[in-house]
């Protein structure tokens, strides 16, 4: 085992010391969620547009075991499930996509999100109810990103989140060796992969790891301050490459970033939203630049791809 630490430590930062030559990285947050519904087609093609650097797609599987990009389980605060499929809800008032088969799913209309009872999660988005928009598979996206990345000549990147895997694993459908081989039939394997996978549950990404020997780059999601100690730290670097923190934590303990990357970990926080800006920051614009120059990010997930190059480009940090 000290062996395999010592494997990780050196790719991690290895990782750690690419990212700083090229700058902090802009994570498109289900796509262009700002504009445009997330988790569509449309979204991870404006986010890309925009400048994103890696487009974030959250991952689940349906009842014929296919990946589809859904933040939730569930299917009712962002499609019209509840009035195409009525009886198919389970007891607990809710659908999930698990009960649903690819075909079925592609039925569904999906609609900027709401809040149960149906007003609008985020007042002054894109408009419920406007336009169409389908769930997408993870194959439509890699395939969206990659035939960008031909037509245009840049190497955008993918950042798959495997959205809770035990519970998938009690309905039958365990992710984490699927994922990997519907990765590796788009080319994404190895430390060098243009991917970076995650999760907030450890037990899977060990899996990944040490179960499964994938050398894919990983990511330990946290968002309690119990994750961020140095403890924890040093558990996360024996698998993982970075750590992707609530960013309130990175601004409760300032010596996060710090200690993360003396173990050769990269930090990507979440989540910057012009729209929902602490109230100690007069803008996203200074959110930003606390968290590139103070605390020294390696990158970070926003709604707003925009506003995370502009201010990189601002500093120097972008071409």
């Amino acid at each position: 085992m000290a062996r395999v630490r010592s494997f990780l430590l050196v790719v991690a930062c290895a990782l750690t010391a690419v990212a700083a030559a090229q700058g902090p990285i802009v994570i498109a947050h289900r796509g262009a969620s700002g504009f445009l519904p997330e988790h569509t087609l449309e979204a991870y093609a404006m986010a890309y547009a925009l400048g994103a650097d890696f487009i974030e797609t959250d991952l689940v599987l349906t009842a014929d075991g296919v990946f589809v990009a859904l933040h939730d389980v569930t299917l009712q605060l962002t499609t019209d499930v509840e009035r195409r499929f009525p009886d198919r809800v389970r007891g607990d008032g809710a659908w999930y996509a698990i009960d649903f088969t690819l075909a079925e799913i592609k039925q569904l209309d999906v609609h900027e999100r709401a809040r149960p009872g149906g007003a609008a999660a985020m007042p002054g988005r894109f408009p419920l109810g406007l336009s169409r928009f389908e769930v997408p598979t993870l194959a439509e996206v890699l395939e969206l990103v990659q035939g960008l990345n031909a037509s245009t000549g840049r190497d955008v990147g993918v950042y798959p989140e495997i959205k809770r895997p035990a519970w998938h694993a009690e309905q039958g459908q365990p992710m984490e060796a699927a994922l990997l081989e519907a990765l590796a039939a788009y080319g994404y394997v190895g430390p060098e992969a243009r991917v970076f996978v995650q999760s907030f549950e450890a037990a899977s990404l060990q899996t990944l790891r040490f179960a499964l020997g994938s050398e894919l780059p990983l990511v330990m999601l946290i968002a309690q301050p119990g994750q961020a100690t140095p403890g924890a730290l040093d558990e996360w670097a024996t698998f993982a490459d970075g750590i992707g923190p609530a960013k309130a934590l990175v601004a409760a303990f300032p010596g996060l970033v710090r200690g993360a990357h003396e173990r050769g970990l990269l930090v990507h926080p979440w989540t910057f939203r012009a729209d929902a800006v602490p109230s100690a920051y007069p803008s996203i614009a200074h959110e930003l630049r606390r968290f590139y120059e103070e605390y020294g990010v390696d990158g970070v997930f926003t709604d707003f791809v925009e506003d995370a190059v502009r201010v990189l480009r601002e500093l120097d940090m972008r071409p």
